[in-house]
């Protein structure tokens, strides 16, 4: 073999290696990357949920860039501090969720409002295009959140008269990996104590317009939250005890933690 020849097979050689070093890390730079979207996206679901009690059944979460108002009540004072909402959940008509004084003084025209049918025909038309409708048992995905909705009612022969079947929603929210349950009014109905995998449960208890305390306590032991947050507990004329409450759940399973919030700011309760 003379020179030419040995020195063109030891440049075609060379050249090959090189192309193959490149196609190694153009492979270890698609391999980082898939790893670094990954990543991304498990922390973008992992964010942080945070929950701020207003009053009684009113709250704020906030996640990613999601501001959720559930049932706002208190006009605008009531929510000084905290970011226009994005999705805005009614649970029912009465006036301590359903508040058309307070949705007119806040800042909503970018939000999308989540009502059944029964608020949605209370509400001012002004609202009309911004209405996500939703009756008992369907569910709908709106800015990367599931929300599905849950029937609320009286059980109690006595109550029947302040929430019938069909008429209000309870929601689960399904962000990123938590399902939180907030039950609006309701007693301890069939539908809450059937619920799979919730890990955060906001669960009204006052008389004699929901359930007890001892229903509440049962409700939750047979559908076994992660957490419950006793929620809506300020009755007519007396106020539930949660004390109890806790002491029933706990007795019943420790596993599940109760969470006490401040609902009433301008009581003493």
């Amino acid at each position: 073999m003379n020179i030419n020849k040995l020195f063109l097979l030891l440049s075609i050689g060379a050249i090959s290696f090189s192309c193959k070093e490149v196609k190694k890390s153009d492979s270890e730079v698609t391999e980082a990357e898939a790893e670094m979207s990954t990543s991304m996206k498990n922390e973008a679901k992992d964010t942080e949920i945070t929950i701020t009690p207003i009053e009684h059944a009113t709250a704020v979460l906030e996640w990613n860039n999601e501001v959720i108002y559930i049932d706002p009540t208190g006009g605008a004072a009531a929510f000084e501090g905290q970011k226009n909402a994005t999705l805005i959940l009614i649970t029912d008509i009465h006036g301590d969720h359903l508040n058309i004084e307070t949705l007119k003084e806040l800042e909503t025209t970018n939000a999308t409002f989540v009502v059944p049918q029964a608020v949605a025909e209370e509400l001012p038309e002004e609202y009309a295009e911004q209405l996500v409708i939703l009756d008992n048992g369907s569910s709908k995905e709106l800015n990367g959140i599931t929300i599905e909705a849950i029937p609320m009612y009286n059980l109690r022969s006595e109550a029947l008269k302040f929430h019938n079947k069909g008429r209000g929603n309870g929601y689960v929210l399904t962000i990123g990996d938590q399902r939180i349950y907030f039950s609006g009014d309701t007693e301890d109905i069939p539908e809450m104590r059937s619920l799979k995998n919730i890990d955060k449960a906001f669960v009204c208890m006052n008389l004699p317009y929901t359930m007890t305390v001892e229903s509440a306590a049962e409700a939750v032991l047979d559908f076994k939250p992660k957490q419950v947050y006793p929620y809506h507990y300020r009755g007519n004329p007396d106020v539930s005890d949660v004390a109890k409450f806790k002491q029933l759940v706990d007795a019943g399973n420790q596993d599940i933690e109760v969470v006490q919030l401040d609902w009433y700011p301008n009581d003493e309760y």
